[in-house]
């Protein structure tokens, strides 16, 4: 090797990567048989708590499929999915289904709609969210109001994509969906294959701390990634104002992954390296909820299940052209993870009070197997010591939270939240006796209309973050020769944020948001010291984030280009946490610190066709391990273009191309011998290599 490790042991933990994908869970109306001529769109209707509502025919030229397909096209609307908090906690999805949250960790609201008809959705309101009285929301909410046929109806999607170079063509992405209603129950049947492929190829350029280019390696990364979601939903009405909910999931999945690199030194030492990965696991998702009248409120009792079976066999193999004997490595992760969640919530109303009361209970566990496999001079691989790599890590949380919301005037409202939980987290198999705490947590919103067209909203949090339990255990990775040591003293970062969003309606110009945050976070999550010369994923005593967006929605019609709309979308973030190392302050690692996009579509008036054209760009910070720094991006820019038909044959088909601008994928790191506050530079690797146009196909319909 070029750069030899110290030890024996080290030379095998930095033999293996763990390249995993992520594993998360993851057409009613024919299409009109000629397009309406497209005018100035009409304002949207105002209520008297300032709602704004929109109805089919604000979304009628763009030939919507699904409910999904109209919320898109709300203007200066930016859709905030679910953050996967610690069990289901308060809401934090921005869309609700008929003034209701989607409680499950399987998609949320996002999912549901996918599968909903354009047909049966009433309308679409906005709305403050300070007004709703659901505890945890903050900003712009949109309220989807369905009302499902007695008619059954379907929807289905393909939607194909080819990349120039390096990846398989992914042929099966898509879903189908298919409703109906019979009696008192409504009913969802649904598959969907959220297949991905990724490829890029190219040089990786090494060099010595004199900046001679002492290694070349020809490199080629594909990836394929298959999670086929099978799912059932049911909807019960009643008896009398009771309504319940049952959904049944069942999500295979392959995410096999290659890498091979020829391998060109300088000292003649020619190699040939490979690494495949194979993953082959499932995850069975259920979750129900009933809401019924309780004494003067109403109740609701959600329960979920999640269970995760997800074994990884990673192989690199490393051939010499001297006739060296072959080095190999092997490392098998076999995980089974869980997740038991039990809530209650009790909801009042007192005059112009809203109250409600909270209680969950979750349980979270990781069952990890890993073994160690060495390629023996026989070229038999032979299993080796290590015990780091398996364990069990589980947490029992409660929860409980109080919420109060009412209005203080005709153009302001507050909604307080207050409570807490306590957690006992422990590794089952370790020495360490379990760990209990207890940790505050609630927010304050208030929400103002100072006048027509305006809207704005405060919100003070206190948030309890999440953790990876794999972060208890060793995760060696052979790609950057580097081991993560388990951290069996591992917490969850805590924080206290405040966000402000000001929004404006533009009349028929459209509409503009503004968005600012600021956090002081405790227990930051980073990598930290272990002993001499080990690291591992751990707590930083603090650290400070804060931030901005700015979301727009302009509407060209004023200007006479009729059909035509721009969205807009910039922001920045800066973080600061001080080194754990040389105890200066930089930014918090690998965090996205400033995002664009513009993207344009233009419905042609008294046509069927549609086309755009996007472009996007993102820049992160730099990664702060203890023995190197590095930074990995995209791009620089994004761009493609877009053709639609919105009535072929009762279709819609888009054809797409994307990286019209050839971005590319980038890799910069600097490796020390050691620590990199005290030792040299051991060498610096430079990647720029080709991503390629991609080209992908959208064909959606009814049936």
């Amino acid at each position: 090797m070029l750069f030899p490790l110290r030890n024996h042991r080290a030379r095998l933990l930095a033999g293996i990567a763990l390249l995993l994908p992520a594993t998360a869970p993851v057409v009613a109306q024919v299409a009109p048989t000629a397009a309406p001529p497209v005018a100035t769109p009409a304002a949207p209707l105002a209520t008297p708590d300032q709602r704004r509502v929109y109805t089919t025919a604000d979304f009628a030229r763009f030939a919507p499929k699904t409910a999904y397909d109209m919320l898109i096209q709300v203007p200066g609307f930016t859709i905030r999915t679910s953050n996967q908090e610690r069990g289901l906690g308060q809401a934090s999805e921005n869309v609700l289904i008929n003034g209701q949250r989607i409680a499950n960790k399987s998609g949320g609201a996002i999912d549901e709609l996918q599968k909903v008809s354009a047909g049966n959705v009433e309308r679409i309101e906005v709305v403050e969210a300070a007004q709703l009285g659901i505890a945890g929301l903050s900003g712009q909410v949109a309220n989807v109001i369905v009302l499902m046929k007695n008619k059954a109806s379907g929807q289905f999607e393909w939607k194909p994509d080819f990349r120039a170079h390096y990846a398989r063509p992914n042929l099966f992405r898509g879903s189908v969906s298919y409703s109906g209603k019979k009696g008192p129950v409504d009913y969802t049947f649904s598959v969907k294959d959220q297949a991905g492929r990724g490829a890029y190829g190219g040089p990786v350029l090494i060099f010595d701390p004199a900046g001679t280019n002492v290694e070349t390696r020809h490199q080629i990364i594909h990836s394929e990634s298959d999670h086929v979601t099978m799912s059932s939903k049911f909807k019960l009405d009643g008896p009398g104002s009771s309504v319940g909910n049952l959904t049944l999931a069942y999500t295979p999945y392959w995410s096999p992954f290659h890498s091979d690199e020829r391998r060109e030194r300088l000292d003649g030492d020619d190699r040939q390296r490979s690494i495949v990965q194979t993953l082959a696991g499932y995850y069975v998702d259920l979750s129900g909820d009933y809401e019924l009248t309780f004494g003067p409120g109403r109740l609701k009792l959600i329960g979920l299940r999640h269970f995760e079976h997800q074994p990884v066999v990673t192989t690199q193999l490393t051939r010499f052209d001297s006739g060296a004997p072959t080095t190999g490595l092997r490392f098998g992760r076999d995980s089974r993870i869980g997740e038991t969640v039990g809530r209650a919530e009790y909801g009042w109303k007192a005059g112009k009070n809203d109250w409600q009361l909270s209680l969950e209970r979750a349980f979270n566990s990781l069952d990890q197997r890993g073994g160690l496999f060495v390629l023996s001079p026989v070229g038999e691989f032979e299993e080796v010591p290590f015990p780091e790599g398996s364990g069990k890590v589980q947490e029992v949380r409660y929860e409980a939270i109080g919420t109060f919301s009412r209005p203080l005037g005709t153009k302001l409202d507050l909604q307080v939240a207050a409570g807490g939980e306590i957690s006992r987290l422990e590794r089952v198999d370790g020495d360490l006796p379990p760990r209990k705490f207890f940790r505050p947590k609630g927010s304050i919103t208030l929400g103002w209309r100072p006048a027509k067209g305006w809207d704005t909203s405060i919100k003070l949090r206190r948030r309890v973050g999440q953790i990876s339990f794999y972060d208890f255990l060793a995760q060696p990775n052979l790609s950057q020769d580097r081991e993560n040591s388990g951290n069996p003293d591992l917490v969850p970062p805590q924080s206290w944020e405040i966000e402000t969003e000001v929004g404006r309606e533009l009349g028929p110009w459209g509409k503009t948001r503004l968005k600012l945050y600021a956090h002081r976070i405790e227990d930051i999550i980073d990598i930290i010291p272990i002993g001499e010369d080990g690291e591992a994923v751990g707590n930083l005593p603090n650290a400070t984030r804060f931030g901005g967006e700015w979301t727009s929605t302009l509407l060209m019609a004023p200007i006479g280009w009729m059909g035509a709309k721009v969205d807009l979308s910039f922001g920045f973030e800066n973080t600061s946490v001080r080194d754990p190392l040389t105890h200066e302050k930089r930014p918090i690692s690998g965090t996205r610190d400033r995002w664009a996009k513009i993207s344009f579509r233009h419905d042609i008036p008294g046509s069927k066709i549609a086309w755009g054209a996007a472009a996007s760009h993102q820049h992160y910070t730099k990664s702060f391990y203890l023995t190197e720094v590095s930074r990995s991006w995209e791009g620089p820019v994004f761009a493609d273009l877009f053709i639609e038909h919105k009535d072929l044959l009762g279709l819609t088909v888009r054809f797409t191309a994307g990286n019209l601008l050839n971005a590319r994928h980038r890799f910069d790191r600097v490796v020390y011998e050691g620590r990199r506050e005290r030792d040299p530079v051991a060498f610096v690797q430079k990647n720029n290599q080709l991503i390629g146009p991609i080209f992908s196909l959208s064909v959606r319909g009814n049936f």
